[in-house]
This record gives structure tokens, C-alpha cells and sequence, in this order.
């Protein structure tokens, strides 16, 4: 099955006629679940950006990077998890516009390096947390990480909102 094909079946089905509101009564649908996908990006960000400003020192200084990452992830992984469904529901009301667009596109492939990232700073600085937990500055590799990370989500809010006006 070429992409194409795939595109039509998502499509056709019941869902993204929902979303599309193209079945009577159902126009409500879509800020809803939009309004949901947005409130869960903003605590994906939002967790994010305190896990990477504190890697930069400019919040939470005083407080172990460890105990701040250990209280934070949680809520990322669940937010993203939540902004992954309802996003990809979304999706299905216009994604023979969205599989093509590449704004679109270029959301995922950010959130690819962000993920890629995420890893390299796993098996990188993040190896050495024990030496660095309480310090600030943190080490260059952690700075870099963390400086990385906000631009890559900054762009993937930017690419998500641009498909908004393309489509």
C-alpha cells in the first residue's frame, strides 16, 4: 500500500469525517479535541523547557537536576502520549492536505531530532549526572543538550501552528 492509498483509507473512515464535521451535529468536534491536543502540547513544552532551562542554569539552580528530571518526565511522557492520540485524531479530518504539506513534515522530522537528541544526551552527559546533579553551570554536553532541545520543540510549535495556515 503506497501513502497515497493509505491517505484515502484514514480518509474515508467515520473519524475524520467527525473531525471534518462532515456528518450533521458533529462541527463541535474538532476545537474540542484541538483544544485538548493544545493542552496537552503545552505540558509537554512546558515540562520540557524546565528540564532544559535548568541544564542551562538560567531556572532552578538550587534545586538537584535529578529530583527536578524524576518530577517531570512523568507529566512529559503522559502529556505527549496524549498529545500523540489527539494529535494523530486531528489529523485525520485533513490528512490528505497534511500528508503532503510540509510544514507538516517538517514537525515530525523536529520532533525526530528532539527525540534523537533526547537519546544522545541519555548516553552522553546525562551518564555523568552524579558529577554535575548539584552544580551549575552543568557540563558544556548538558548546556548544548538542553539549548538544543528548547530550539527543536520552539520549532515544532512553530511548524504546528504554520499547517493551521497552509491548509
Amino acid at each position: 500500500m503506497n501513502i497515497d492509498s493509505f491517505v484515502t483509507v484514514i480518509h474515508d473512515t467515520t473519524l475524520a469525517a467527525v473531525i471534518r464535521g462532515d456528518i450533521p451535529g458533529t462541527e463541535w468536534i474538532f476545537p474540542i479535541v484541538e483544544t485538548i491536543h493544545i493542552l496537552f502540547l503545552t505540558i509537554v513544552f512546558g515540562s520540557i523547557a524546565m528540564v532544559d532551562m535548568r541544564l542551562l542554569g538560567l531556572v532552578g539552580r538550587q534545586v538537584p537536576f535529578t529530583k527536578l528530571y524524576r518530577e517531570l518526565i512523568p507529566w512529559t511522557w503522559g502529556a505527549f502520549v496524549g498529545a500523540v492520540v489527539f494529535g494523530s485524531i486531528l489529523a485525520t479530518g485533513k490528512i490528505e492536505d497534511y500528508a503532503h504539506n510540509p510544514q507538516f513534515l517538517a514537525k515530525f522530522v523536529l520532533m525526530a531530532f528532539a527525540g534523537l537528541n533526547m537519546a544522545l544526551f541519555h548516553v552522553g552527559a546525562y551518564r555523568q549526572v552524579t558529577s554535575w546533579d548539584k552544580i551549575v553551570p552543568t557540563p558544556t554536553g548538558a548546556r548544548v543538550a538542553g539549548a538544543l532541545s528548547l530550539a527543536l520543540w520552539i520549532g515544532v510549535i512553530f511548524f504546528g501552528r504554520w499547517v493551521g495556515f497552509v491548509t
